[in-house]
């Protein structure tokens, strides 16, 4: 069996392709055969065929959805010599973090909160599908782990209302999501002077950025009314903005707990 999980397969070629990547026209070129073998070194591929074969989908699959594509100029456009796409140069902007990279993406997540065991199942088969290319099921499935998180921290805050005896608002129990987000937003905007400025800076930031980016291309992927409802830029920059969506849930959630009063 192979020893290492595809999403760390991955990281690993990136980082590869990465490092050998030329930065200039006298560079050497990039070759298949190298960074494969490359791979092979780092991954410990000793008489492994299954993990062999592991390497090989994910570095297929690397030209399949669009981060790398073949040849080095137009005097040597056929494997073995490959290249970055834009989209490819993109994710290697912040490779640590980038959804193209799911470990390096899921490793900074953790740094930021812990989500429900929900949003990790529906973020986990959200970057499933980023990375295999299916923007618009991937869109859905961001869509749904970052309501979960929401979800989470409205159970917290009413759980803390009723200890203190308080009134629950009835939006709070709707039905509709978007009811729910927005009766939260007025409970804890209400309550901005009392939050350190920080956290209070954020509320004011990234609440309204998830409501804008990541329901908006969530819906329209949900609800299409035309054959691409969302591109892949807009996929992508919602990836990037829930990590701060998780930041935020995680800030809230421990100062409900510890100071609302």
């Amino acid at each position: 069996m192979p020893t290492s999980k595809p999403p760390d397969i991955r990281e690993a070629i990136l980082k590869i392709v990465q490092k050998m990547r030329p930065h200039g026209p006298n560079d050497p070129s990039q070759q298949q055969g190298a960074v494969l073998r490359r791979a092979a070194e780092e991954l410990a591929v000793v008489n492994d065929h299954d993990l062999e074969l592991a390497i090989l989908t994910v570095w297929h699959d690397l030209f399949r959805t669009g981060l790398l594509a073949w040849g080095f100029n137009l005097n040597n456009p056929d494997p073995p010599f490959f290249h970055f796409t834009d989209r490819g140069r993109k994710t290697l902007e912040n490779l640590s973090r980038d959804p193209g990279n799911p470990a390096g993406y899921l490793a900074h997540l953790d740094s930021l909160g812990t989500l429900s065991e929900v949003a990790s199942s529906y973020l986990a088969e959200g970057l499933d599908c980023y990375v295999s290319g299916y923007y618009k099921a991937a869109a859905v499935m961001l869509g749904a782990a970052a309501e979960s998180t929401t979800l989470s921290l409205r159970d917290v805050l009413v759980a803390k209302l009723t200890a203190l005896g308080q009134q629950i608002p009835r939006q709070l129990a709707d039905w509709k999501v978007k009811t729910v987000f927005d009766a939260m937003y007025f409970q804890l905007s209400s309550r901005k002077p009392n939050m350190p400025h920080k956290l209070a800076a954020e509320l004011d930031a990234f609440w309204p950025a998830f409501a804008s980016q990541i329901r908006s291309t969530r819906n329209d992927a949900g609800h299409p009314v035309s054959v691409e409802p969302v591109t892949p830029d807009q996929v992508h920059a919602s990836f990037l903005v829930f990590p701060e969506v998780v930041r935020l849930s995680s800030g809230l959630e421990g100062w409900i707990n510890t100071s609302l009063r």
